[in-house]
């Protein structure tokens, strides 16, 4: 398995006079994986047909959103745990501090530990390679055929918070 990252500098906001860093920050590359894909794979490891898979998955999702809107949270095993938090502005007397101080809600997620990315695992199925994409693209605008995986590894998770999403053909 092989993650992109791009190289991004990060000034000290402390003290933005210092010098900036570059850290390696990871990248979604290509399209989203739908809720249709997850349930082909799952139907490819289990003797359960397609539909079978989609139904639960469709129900798994609509359970769950029912019970993190009770003020419960969600815990799957050996996955983690997911519950809401709300974003709100604060005032000084406790009598003013009602629902209406509250800006939006999101759902968060705290993985189990067996669950998370272990970059010095050695075991084929967990390991995870980093590739610096701009290498890449360069090595493929020059006519080499370097694949992901066999790039840079030099890190991925120092300052890097993901979710950008590159699309490594441009």
């Amino acid at each position: 398995m092989s993650v992109g990252f791009k190289k991004i500098m990060k000034k000290n906001p402390a003290n933005r006079e210092l010098p900036g860093k570059y850290y390696p920050t990871l990248v979604v590359t290509g399209k989203s994986v739908s809720l249709e894909d997850l349930a082909y794979k799952m139907k490819e490891k289990s003797s359960l047909t397609l539909g079978d898979i989609k139904s639960v998955l469709i129900n798994f999702v609509e359970s769950m959103r029912e019970t993190l809107y009770t003020g419960s949270s969600v815990n799957i095993e050996n996955f983690g745990v997911f519950s809401l938090s709300a974003k709100s502005t604060g005032t000084e007397d406790r009598k003013e501090c009602t629902a209406k101080l509250i800006q939006s809600v999101k759902i968060n997620f705290r993985s189990s530990s067996n669950v998370r990315p272990d970059i010095t695992t050695t075991r084929a199925g967990e390991r995870i390679d980093f590739f610096d994409i701009e290498s890449l693209l360069e090595s493929n605008s020059e006519g080499n055929s370097n694949t992901p995986g066999g790039g840079d590894t030099g890190g991925g998770s120092a300052g890097g918070s993901g979710g950008d999403v590159v699309d490594p053909s441009n």
